[in-house]
């Protein structure tokens, strides 16, 4: 069912939200002085081309950098990624198949406001992860 929701998702919205994140990622590297925003765009760009069977969860030793980098990022590129998810996700759920696109999109604007501090992890199992 991921794989199904990946290719939808795919061509729907998620190209054209990766290249936003790509695009993001190329301007703020291209200042040198933002290349950690940078590095943090092309990271989340990879999730929003392929975001079923992953989440993003808080890294725990986050603490004040990330918090400023984040107010950083909201200046320089997080507001209009926002924008870009909030109007897709609206798009996407005009159709009962886009709801759930829809719903991811929504899912992604708080990653698209505040990226660092956080982490991309697989939701799948493996076979030697332990059972909770």
């Amino acid at each position: 069912m991921r794989t199904i929701l990946n290719v939808i998702w795919l061509i729907l919205s998620g190209f054209w939200l990766f290249l936003g994140y790509m695009l993001a990622g190329i301007i703020l590297c291209i200042l040198i002085v933002t290349i950690p925003w940078g590095i943090a765009s092309f990271r989340i760009a990879g999730y929003a081309l392929w975001p079923f069977g992953r989440q993003i969860v808080e890294k725990p030793k986050s603490g004040i950098g990330a918090f400023l980098g984040n107010v950083i990022w909201v200046v320089l590129a997080g507001w209009w990624l926002a924008i870009a998810h909030i109007v897709s996700g609206i798009a996407l759920c005009i159709t009962i198949i886009g709801i759930p696109m829809g719903i991811a999109d929504f899912k992604m604007v708080p990653i698209s406001l505040m990226p660092l501090g956080k982490e991309i992890v697989s939701t799948r199992r493996g076979p030697f992860d332990s059972k909770r």
